[in-house]
């Protein structure tokens, strides 16, 4: 008798065991999922960020773009129609989203001295140009998106180094007469404005693809 219930006791115990033990294994597979979608959520959000401000910033180059065109009268499209070389590549490289982002933040790098250099000419031809500030907005609106690109990159590939653009810094154009100065400026706003884009389209692209 005494063995028969040592028996029934040590059953007890085992299904009280087995039965925490399953309630242990649902709580641990909850608390994966709940981290699993607190990630995706956090994921999601920063890129959906990164997303906002390359559409602002492009709305602020395509209104720097009317502004300049504006500013030249009728020679603007002369101006924005020519053709000069030393410009940077608008489009992005790369197959993994790894890749497609660190040429975003690339191109990024490689458009600033550019961005910086169309400021310093039209600082000589027009010191007082309202255009003056409408480029400095851009300017630290990219330093922006260059900075969340960074950040992005070393989050979500932490194992990867972020490479720097091929040849060290950008070489820009020797010193220009006025027309080419003009020429020069309508070309690196228009040609900046379709990396912008370009990054506004593989930002939602990545998205899908970084956060699934």
């Amino acid at each position: 008798m005494n063995g028969h219930v040592k028996n029934m006791h040590l059953q007890q115990l085992v299904e009280k065991a087995a039965t925490l033990l399953c309630f242990l294994l649902l709580l641990a597979v909850d608390s994966t999922k709940t981290v699993a979608a607190d990630r995706n959520q956090d994921c999601g959000y920063d890129l959906q960020q990164t997303l906002r401000l390359s559409r602002q910033v492009q709305k602020e180059t395509g209104n720097l773009i009317k502004q300049y065109k504006a500013s030249e009268g009728e020679m603007a499209e002369i101006f924005c129609k020519a053709l000069i070389s030393g410009i940077p590549d608008p489009n992005i490289s790369g197959l993994e989203p790894s890749q497609r982002i660190a040429s975003i933040y690339m191109q990024l790098q490689v458009f600033s001295p550019h961005l910086k250099r169309v400021h310093e000419h039209r600082m000589d031809l027009q010191p007082k140009s309202p255009l003056l500030n409408l480029i400095n907005i851009v300017r630290d609106q990219s330093r922006r998106l260059t900075l969340r690109l960074n950040n992005i990159y070393r989050i979500f590939f932490p194992n990867l180094p972020l490479p720097e653009p091929v040849g060290g810094s950008t070489t820009l154009l020797p010193p220009q007469n006025v027309f080419q100065q003009k020429v020069y400026g309508c070309m690196v706003l228009t040609t900046y404005k379709k990396l912008l884009t370009n990054i506004s389209k593989d930002m939602r692209t990545l998205k899908s693809k970084i956060c699934s």
